[in-house]
């Protein structure tokens, strides 16, 4: 089964196995399926009968053909392993169905092989990739070697970082499973490979039960994303792609300008108030005009804004109202926030009401474990439950009568809990729950907002949202800016999962003017640009915005809204310190010094994708100089401070 330039899969109709051919080597070797059906487990090698067949196909990734492998055995279900390939793809899928009667399952890996080998000894690196963004969780590029095993949620790449060539799986759909793959071994070669739907693990999802199980005739796993290739990061590129064809967005498109803006968590968080949210409408209306994009600037309202009033959702909105009103007569665009799928009175032995229903909201508790999900303070409510629903609808009714143009989404990991046994019961997983608890947000926002996702699934949430928050909450110290770009370093191919990622609200506060560029360096080359400073008094760091949120090339570079990509992938849990972009046959590149001492920086060209013979008019967008280089880019940082370099070919 040929796919793209050079790339075969060869299945072997007598052992039930497969192999992956790439790059005149043998990738994975004797690989099968697994699935478990009950108690039953079902393996494609044990399977005495396996007929093959193939159809051609069109889809969102070009022509093609789908090939399938159907497995009987007497007095077991039937197994289908199918393969999808295209001659213009560096990659391919594969998933498995069971099919029969009276079908349960809740782990279905269409992959399971005891080798696998990239054909490079050197830096190895597997990959952890986090489930979400929540409880300051980082990705982890961890050195393949004995003793150690690797889970990643969603998709893993496995990658030697001085060649580059590297080996991605990871899973395209996620509207059912949560995907797990596994990697163990040392040096190039692996000794463990399995990639599965069904992960639950209380580290990685937040679970505490096993995975939910599904049912019926005809049970299909999640579809996998395979492929090797000589730079790991085009292949992660390519699979982020990947998940915005075979998903397509829920959410309508976000066609608009990369948005900039303010957001109230970076410095007021619960001290917001009308008043304070007015004067720092002012000071952008009348101190930061030329922070804008295509003359707009979102002034969005995080956790909180019910100071403006009494009685919580059952109040009055009008000063919300006039707060969006006023934002709009200055020339900004209102936003507001909300947690749909988290309670946070809890706590409280009061008997309470749910908002715009008669439920209580113990009715809408999710439950696990014979219990409840608490996390992060707020307890999960079941997305399926309708006082779930009516008090989203509510909400959402009362915030759009404002006039509200952003809204930023949090806790969104809640509603992708499992459960014991949702209020709808033909909704058996997490992520079932999750879709259709995201599905009637969105149905009730009805196209009037931007969309801002901070705490969520990193893969699932790509069909809900316009931009996703890369990392957890970060604020102004050099310490911040390292932990969200280690999200950046290698989640940054999320920029094609979504319209824009997003390094969370940039504050400089009363750091150095060196941490203030490292920090807003992190949002120019993450994606969208949102500050977050008490600009309702005056400070240093208002002082630091004239000039830093005003510098005409780095609002221009900010505009492009598309994430930079790491040079290297050896950092383990920090961060890189090169990041590259090229726009417009313009090279940008970051450089970051997270140290407390200053550094020097020997950058070869050619390794950040340049040509090395030829010369560039180099220029640094901070301090505005200008040099020519050739061949390698040397430069210096303090400590905690950053730089910003655009290269053009002379």
């Amino acid at each position: 089964m040929p796919y793209g330039k050079n790339g075969r899969i060869e299945y072997h109709l007598q052992s039930g196995e497969f192999d992956l051919i790439a790059d005149s080597g043998t990738i994975i070797s004797g690989a099968y399926a697994v699935v478990k059906n009950r108690d039953a487990i079902l393996n494609s090698k044990e399977y005495p009968t396996r007929k093959h067949s193939q159809t051609a196909i069109k889809d969102g990734f070009g022509v093609g053909q789908k090939h399938s492998i159907v497995l009987t055995r007497k007095g077991s279900p039937t197994l289908q392993q199918i393969f999808y390939v295209y001659p213009d793809r560096e990659f391919f899928f594969t998933e498995v169905v069971v099919s029969g009667n009276s079908l349960k399952s809740n782990y279905m890996a269409p992959i399971v092989a005891e080798k696998a080998d990239i054909g490079v000894r050197g830096d190895n690196r597997s990959l952890f990739v986090p489930f979400d963004n929540d409880a300051f969780v980082s990705y982890d590029s961890r050195p393949v070697q004995v003793g150690q095993s690797l889970t990643s949620s969603e998709v893993a790449a496995v990658y030697e970082n001085y060649t580059r060539k590297g080996l991605i799986i990871g899973s395209v759909e996620h509207l059912e499973w949560k995907t797990g793959i596994t990697t163990a071994g040392v040096g190039q070669q692996l000794t463990e490979l399995k990639a599965w739907g069904g992960l639950s693990d209380e580290k990685i999802t937040r679970d505490k039960i096993p995975h939910g199980s599904l049912s019926g005739k005809s049970i299909k796993s999640p579809r996998l994303f395979v492929g090797f290739f000589d730079d790991w990061r085009d292949g992660l590129e390519a699979y982020g792609k990947a998940n915005r064809i075979t998903e397509k967005p829920y959410v309508f498109n976000w066609d608009k300008p990369t948005p900039f803006g303010w957001n109230s968590w970076g410095a007021i968080k619960s001290k917001i108030s009308f008043d304070k949210a007015v004067k720092v409408a002012d000071f952008f209306a009348d101190s930061l005009t030329g922070f804008r994009n295509d003359n707009t600037a979102y002034i969005d309202l995080d956790s909180f804004w019910d100071n403006f009033f009494s009685g919580g959702l059952n109040g009055d909105f009008s000063k919300l109202k006039e707060f969006a009103d006023y934002c709009q007569k200055k020339g900004l665009q209102p936003g507001v926030y909300w947690a749909p799928f988290t309670d946070w009175g809890w706590k409280s032995r009061k008997v309470r009401k749910a908002e715009g229903g008669d439920y209580l909201f113990s009715d809408l508790w999710t439950k696990a474990n014979g219990t409840y999900h608490d996390f992060d303070g707020g307890r999960a409510l079941d997305p399926t439950h309708p006082g779930t629903k009516q008090r989203l609808t509510f909400a959402i009714k009362k915030l759009k009568e404002c006039g509200f143009k952003m809204i930023k989404i949090d806790f969104l990991g809640h509603a992708a809990i499992e459960s014991d046994g949702f209020y709808d019961r033909s909704v058996t997983t997490g992520m079932q729950a999750f879709r259709q608890g995201m599905e009637h947000l969105i149905d009730q926002l009805d196209g009037q907002m931007l969309i801002y996702a901070a705490i969520s699934p990193n893969l699932a949430m790509g069909r809900y949202a316009h931009t996703r928050r890369i990392a957890c909450d970060a604020w102004k110290t050099i310490k911040d800016t390292k932990y969200t770009l280690n999200g950046l370093t290698y989640g940054w191919w999320q920029t094609y999962v979504y319209n824009y990622i997003d390094a969370d609200h940039i504050v400089f506060g009363e750091e150095s003017e060196g941490a203030n560029r490292a920090r807003l360096t992190s949002g120019v080359i993450t994606g969208t640009f949102i500050t977050g400073d008490d600009y309702s008094v005056h400070g240093p760091w208002s002082v630091r915005a004239r000039q830093l949120l005003q510098n005409r090339s780095i609002l221009d570079l900010a505009k492009n809204g598309v994430a930079f990509k790491p040079v290297e992938g050896n950092s383990g849990k920090s961060a890189g310190e090169l990041f590259v972009r090229e726009i417009k046959g313009e090279w940008f590149l970051a450089v970051l010094n997270y140290d407390d001492h200053p550094k020097e920086y020997i950058i070869d060209l050619t390794r950040i994708g340049l040509d090395g013979s030829s010369e560039y008019l180099t220029s640094e967008l901070f301090q505005h100089s200008t040099f020519t280089t050739t061949g390698t880019l040397r430069t210096s940082l303090p400590a905690g401070d950053a730089a910003i370099f655009k290269l053009v070919r002379k």
